[in-house]
């Protein structure tokens, strides 16, 4: 009985981290093979809302070895960022196996077998590159099943029809909620948000500068004493958010991405949109009777969509097992690389310049881990 071949690595995802850890094998002359769930590359991408851009700029967003077009925006919009992971693809000629969702990884004696839809496959290294943006969270409330209209998360939201109505409640101060309550307030919604935690934000570019190279001083001073520096600016550049409802975060936004794994709003607008009452901020949602909800204050009011921005939940567990390096949620402990010896994560993390950005950087470092696992 011939011998199942034994690969250098089997790559779970084929969005922009795997993507990149597949052309850096490539690259050293290592055979992997990417599995990929969807139908295509970069299947995330392409259910983002409609007017997403990227919030780093294009020369600092590129994966290694083949950057975005130099004639692209500064802010490369969603539908350009799919044609370049299509073109990263078959520039490398990656040809990621499709349709091939995971069901387990395991030890064997050669290194991992890795279960998925479309058979078994063996490899000496293993690298998690499914994303964070998987499985929504849902915020629930008493008496939110009785509500009529439609609740939709934004992961499922491409333009402002899918939201039918004239009264919009966004739950949560994310990026992606942020964004979207002002999409939908410039098209004459009403549009009320519930913000529970303290919030910390940012202006995408300050002095015509990028935010995200601001995050440079935490290499040099740690980003607590970062954090200090920059805070006069951000009170010059964004005044006193919590005149507005907005309860102000207890530490920096360095802090609250390095210490709570939480990404800081990038206000494109959305602040200026509540300073004018035309986004409405309410605390808690405390329940619902029908369309009328009522709040942590005790006011009420009537919706005729929900739209919850409340992020999503990574969870290797149902792949993976039970392993202790894997936190109470599922996420890998490790910020970044090896995860136990021969599986490697990869984008599980909040980090302060763009996911890009860190999978440019650790992409390569994986890459040769693996290579020096293959020479040992």
């Amino acid at each position: 009985m011939p011998r199942k071949q034994v690969r250098d690595a089997i790559i779970i995802g084929a969005g922009p981290s795997g993507l990149a850890v597949g052309a850096c094998l490539k690259a050293r002359e290592l055979d992997a093979l990417i599995l990929e769930r969807e139908a295509t590359v970069g299947s995330a991408w392409r259910r983002h809302y409609d007017r997403l851009a990227l919030h780093t700029e294009r020369s600092n967003s590129g994966l290694p070895m083949r950057g975005f077009p130099k004639d692209w925006p500064r802010y490369v919009p969603r539908a350009q960022v799919v044609e370049y992971l299509e073109d990263y693809a078959a520039y490398f000629d990656l040809s990621p196996l499709l349709g091939a969702e995971v069901q387990k990884v395991e030890r064997v004696a050669d290194g991992w077998r890795v279960t998925h839809a479309q058979g078994q496959d063996e490899a000496r290294a293993v690298v998690m590159a499914t994303g964070f943006a998987d499985e929504p969270k849902l915020a629930q409330w008493p008496g939110l099943d009785s509500f009529p209209g439609p609740i939709v998360h934004t992961r499922d939201y491409r333009r402002p029809d899918d939201l039918p109505g004239a009264r919009v409640l966004v739950i949560g101060f994310g990026n992606s909620g942020g964004e979207i309550a002002m999409e939908l307030a410039a098209q004459g919604r009403a549009v009320e948000m519930v913000v529970r935690s303290p919030v910390n934000l940012l202006p995408r570019e300050l002095f015509g500068i990028p935010i995200a190279r601001l995050s440079l001083t935490q290499k040099l001073f740690g980003y607590r004493v970062a954090d200090a520096l920059a805070a006069p600016l951000m009170r010059w550049k964004l005044g006193r958010p919590e005149r507005y409802g907005l309860k102000p975060a207890g530490k920096g936004p360095l802090a609250q991405i390095v210490e709570d794994n939480r990404i800081p709003l990038i206000d494109l607008g959305t602040l200026d949109l509540i300073r004018a009452g035309k986004i409405k901020v309410r605390p808690s949602a405390q329940s619902s009777n029908g369309d009328m909800v009522t709040f942590e204050d005790g006011q009420t009011a009537r919706f005729d969509a929900i739209l919850m921005g409340t992020g999503y939940r990574v969870n290797l567990r149902p792949i993976l097992g039970d392993l202790p390096e894997l936190d109470a949620e599922g996420r890998p402990r490790a910020i970044e690389g090896e995860i136990v010896p021969g599986l490697y994560g990869i984008s599980y993390h909040a980090v302060p310049n763009g996911q890009l950005a860190a999978i440019a950087r650790q992409a390569p470092k994986i890459a040769e881990a693996i290579a020096r696992g293959r020479a040992g």
